[in-house]
Formats: C-alpha cells, sequence, structure tokens
C-alpha cells in the first residue's frame, strides 16, 4: 500500500522526521510532518480522507481545496500554500493534501471569546472581499425543511416547527460573494492576539454573505452562548461586511443543519479542552438561539 510519508518526501525533496497527528479536526485525519530540508527544517501539514464518506467525495473536495489555496496565494488572507494534491489517491493509502503548516492555535475556550470574535469578524469580511478570475461552485444548502431531524426530546416543539416553516419560503435573492462556507472558530488559528491562519478550503463556494455569517454565527452560539451568535452579524457589520440580505432566512438554513444536538462538531471541541459541551447543553443552546432568531 502506498505510504503518504514517502509522498512528503517525494514532493519536498527531504527525509521525513517527525509526524504527529493534529486535534480539532472531524472530516479527516491531520498530521503535522516536519522535513529535514537543505534551509533546515520545515512543517508541513499532511490532510488525509479516511472515512469512507469522505473518500467518495475526495477527489471533488481535495481538487477544491487546491485550486482556492492557488487562488489565494498572493492575497492577504492567511491560508496555507499548496505543496500538492492526490486527490484520487494514486501515491497516499488514501486521498490526501499537503500544504505548508501556518502558525498560531485554534482557540475554542471562553476565555477572550468577546475580543476573538471581533477578529473573527474582520477576517470573514476580508474573505468576501476576495476577487478571483474563476469562481467556485454555488453553494450547497446543508439541509432542508424535509431533511430536518428534530431531537427525540424537547420542551420546545413549536420553535422547532416555526423555524422549519421559515425554511419553505423560497430562498431570498442576494449578491453572491467568495465563500469560505465553513468559516467558525474550530478552523481560525490564533497567534499573538491576531487571526494568523484560516484552514479547511474544501467546501469553498460562492453564494450570500449572510451563509458565512449564519456558520459562524451558529458555531459561536454553540461555543459561547446563544447570545455570542446572535451578535456576530452586527460585529460583522461593524467591520466592513457585505450587506446582509435576509439575515434570519440564512441564520435559520444554517442552525437547523446542526440538528438534533450538533454532536459531531462538539467532537473536536472536547478534544481541544470543551469537555463541557455535553449534548445537553448544546441541544438547549441551539434550541434557545432558534428562539432568538425568530423572535
Amino acid at each position: 500500500m502506498p505510504d503518504p510519508l514517502e509522498w512528503v518526501e517525494r514532493l519536498t525533496g527531504g527525509p521525513v522526521t517527525r509526524a504527529e497527528r493534529l486535534r480539532g479536526g472531524w472530516t479527516s485525519e491531520m498530521r503535522r510532518v516536519e522535513v529535514d530540508l537543505p534551509q533546515g527544517p520545515q512543517r508541513f501539514v499532511l490532510r488525509t480522507f479516511v472515512d469512507e464518506f469522505f473518500v467518495k467525495h475526495a477527489h471533488g473536495l481535495l481538487t477544491r481545496e487546491a485550486q482556492v489555496l492557488d487562488q489565494l496565494a498572493g492575497t492577504d488572507i492567511p491560508a496555507a500554500e499548496l505543496v500538492g494534491v492526490d486527490a484520487e489517491a494514486r501515491y497516499c493509502d488514501h486521498p490526501s493534501l499537503l500544504m505548508t503548516l501556518l502558525p498560531g492555535t485554534v482557540r475554542v475556550d471562553d476565555e477572550g471569546a468577546g475580543a476573538r470574535a471581533v477578529l473573527l469578524a474582520e477576517q470573514l469580511a476580508a474573505i468576501h472581499r476576495v476577487q478571483v478570475d474563476e469562481r467556485p461552485r454555488e453553494y450547497q444548502p446543508w439541509t432542508a425543511p424535509d431533511r430536518v431531524r428534530l431531537p427525540l426530546a424537547t420542551s420546545r416543539p413549536a420553535v422547532w416547527a416555526a423555524a422549519i416553516d421559515e425554511l419553505r419560503r423560497e430562498a431570498p435573492e442576494y449578491e453572491g460573494v467568495f465563500l469560505h462556507r465553513d468559516f467558525h472558530p474550530g478552523n481560525v488559528l490564533f497567534d499573538g492576539g491576531k487571526v494568523s491562519g484560516v484552514v479547511d478550503w474544501v467546501e469553498t463556494s460562492w453564494g450570500p454573505a449572510d451563509l458565512d455569517v449564519a456558520h459562524c454565527s451558529t458555531a459561536l452560539a454553540l461555543l459561547h452562548g446563544p447570545d455570542a451568535g446572535a451578535a456576530f452579524s452586527t460585529l460583522y457589520a461593524n467591520a466592513g461586511g457585505r450587506e446582509l440580505a435576509d439575515d434570519r432566512y440564512w441564520r435559520l438554513l444554517d442552525a437547523l443543519a446542526f440538528a438534533p444536538d450538533a454532536e459531531k462538531v462538539a467532537v473536536p471541541w472536547r478534544e481541544l479542552g470543551r469537555t463541557d459541551l455535553t449534548p445537553d447543553i448544546l441541544q438547549e443552546r441551539l434550541e434557545r438561539y432558534l428562539e432568538l432568531i425568530l423572535s
């Protein structure tokens, strides 16, 4: 079976001296790889899809991320540099992508969350200003009224019903922009009080700025409480972001995709220390956030 580390060595021109797993991801296996080069040791990140679902879709996901990283080179967006991609697993045991390592760490703790939210809003506004010669694919919604999975037990059935009814209307018109499409604290690196990197560009799309704002808002609501999520659109506007066309619709579209309990996103957050995010707390925060959107 092909060894991905041998592929790394061929791409970089030096021997791999160390490889260690990075925490905080759930769609793929992430490893920090150190290579001994003539100019000195250099670190890279190796993304590998191992889950059957993501292996099935790896060609589109990794090809898209490779293209986006190339497009972002030379912009002011702190994205990694592409080194190589093996979307069809010709040289690795699973589909993989190699990129440079960005400085900084993921921060999902409550301490300093308010200040980081301001930086997140500023960074997202900058992403939405990116101009590309070739647009990425049109956005894809991650849920629909008939696909929403409700919690097995809830004290707020009327809230769920009202939120789902809102999605039955036609999606509002919008002016498309360049979207990260999975922008949230788990995909942003911080170093010295500033954003030092934005990662995970496999879902990059073209669509309403509202959708990126909504996705980050939901994540903040789950991480730090519904009020933190509800406040993010104002922070984005204050950062000079695009005018939001229909905040309510897009926020509900995103939030309902996390139903019934947002458990899958909490797994990497717990790896990063947020062991307090139990299923009950996540459901409570999600339902209270839905109430805020509908109020």
